[in-house]
């Protein structure tokens, strides 16, 4: 889900490689710009942001926002300014000034995790409506979104972008495709079926056989998606342990469950998830991953499975510092997002103040306010706040409807004091 930027590295290197591997689940450094390449004025980390600007300056903000913190302005408006007219983002647009054309890559994991960052910030109503419209309007025929506009769906940025419509208002099951496809249909079509080991997981994207190989990181993301959630999710009270359900014709809650089922045994044992090798790799010698590992922490919890999740956080209090120090601010963001799911203290994540370190790789934040630690912060979607998808804005017609009628008790008590003061 969030590691998905060294994969857009290797796609941007090696572009002759068509395969439909999954992408790498790894939240790998982005190399260091050159000594006289300047970083934008507002931008968070010091590597270049080439490939993950937007994302690492959004995923900054979510877990800010978890915490209390309000970002500077300038780091705001920052990423209000690499949205294009129609609505999309890049993974980073190094000139402004110059129009989005033809020759820019629209990526769809850039505007779903800036729309859903843009929310968490508040203010911003008319460039959150206009990143959903652009995602509503490059939806594919099988209802879901690839990594760029038009490219074949997969599990990951179907999730996010599920997430950012959710976390807008938007009622997932009315944005249909013409065949009457709805965001949840491809993931559901990713979904391995219950028995084997690999039973309840996810895949990115089908090979070119049809194929479905689990993969960890589809399957954290898939989880959120398949639930209706973004990326931020709140501190939920563990439930009964998720067992697979088995057969097809899966609603997308069970599908969900059956994702917990198989991140619970994936992490069992050693407590965190394993990279997959690079394509092409010599030494295939598993390696830990950080990011994935967090990643599921947040699907678990917000699967109502919270309790299975306190392996893979005590690995990462003990063995994630380094990591998250290379890998720059989406990391602290990520292990920021895994402790409020869980409902443990970001500023002493195994000795580490996760929130100090993420603030210090930006510009100064506006406002720094510890939040109370027993509140949920974090945002679930009901049916009752969500919106029809033709309604564009936040909350949607009603929202009008309610002004309309606030101002109108106004007006009444106007005229009413009026009418008293006459008759006295």
């Amino acid at each position: 889900m969030t590691v998905r930027r060294s994969a857009a590295t290797l796609a941007a290197t090696a572009a002759v490689l068509c395969a439909a591997a999954a992408p790498v689940a790894v939240a790998a450094p982005s190399p260091s710009p050159s000594p006289s390449a300047a970083l934008p004025a507002g931008l968070y980390g010091t590597k270049d942001p080439t490939y993950d600007g937007v994302w690492r300056q959004s995923m900054a903000f979510l877990a800010q926002r978890l915490e209390g913190v309000t970002p500077a302005r300038k780091s705001v408006d920052w990423l209000i300014g690499q949205q294009c007219a129609d609505g999309a983002y890049a993974a980073f647009r190094p000139d402004v000034s110059q129009p989005c054309d033809a020759k820019t890559v629209l990526d769809t994991n850039a505007t779903a995790a800036a729309t859903q960052a843009l929310v968490e910030v508040g203010g911003h109503r008319d460039i959150v409506n206009n990143g959903v419209r652009w995602l509503k309007s490059v939806q594919n025929e099988d209802g879901g979104w690839g990594y760029t506009a038009g490219a074949p769906s997969d599990a990951n940025s179907t999730s996010l972008v599920i997430g950012a419509l959710a976390r807008q208002g938007q009622r997932l099951a009315d944005i249909t495709t013409p065949g009457g496809k709805t965001p949840y249909d491809p993931l559901l079509a990713l979904a391995i079926p219950c028995g084997g080991k690999d039973g309840g997981a996810f895949a990115y994207q089908p090979d070119k056989k049809g194929k479905l190989t689990a993969n960890a990181d589809a399957t954290a993301a898939a989880v959120l998606g398949t639930m209706g959630k973004a990326m931020a999710v709140g501190n939920n009270a563990a439930g009964k342990a998720p067992a697979c359900h088995p057969g097809s014709g899966l609603t997308p809650e069970q599908a969900a469950q059956n994702g917990a089922h198989y991140l619970v045994g994936a992490l069992a044992g050693s407590g965190h998830l394993n990279q997959a090798p690079m394509p092409g790799a010599t030494d295939t010698t598993p390696q830990p991953d950080f990011g994935n590992t967090a990643d599921a922490v947040v699907a678990l919890s917000a699967s109502g499975h919270q309790d299975e999740a306190d392996g893979a956080i005590a690995w990462l209090k003990k063995n994630s510092t380094d990591w998250a120090g290379q890998s720059g601010p989406a990391a602290y963001a990520q292990l920021i997002l895994a402790a409020h799911a869980t409902g443990d203290n970001a500023r002493d994540f195994g000795g580490v103040d996760l929130v100090a370190r993420l603030n210090a790789a930006g510009p100064a934040p506006a406002a720094v306010v510890t939040p109370d630690p027993s509140a949920d912060t974090g945002y679930e979607a009901t049916e009752k706040d969500q919106v029809h998808s033709g309604d564009d804005v936040i909350g949607g017609v009603w929202w009008y409807i309610g002004i309309a009628l606030v101002l109108a008790a106004i007006a009444f008590f106007l005229i009413s004091g009026r009418r008293k003061n006459r008759q006295l």
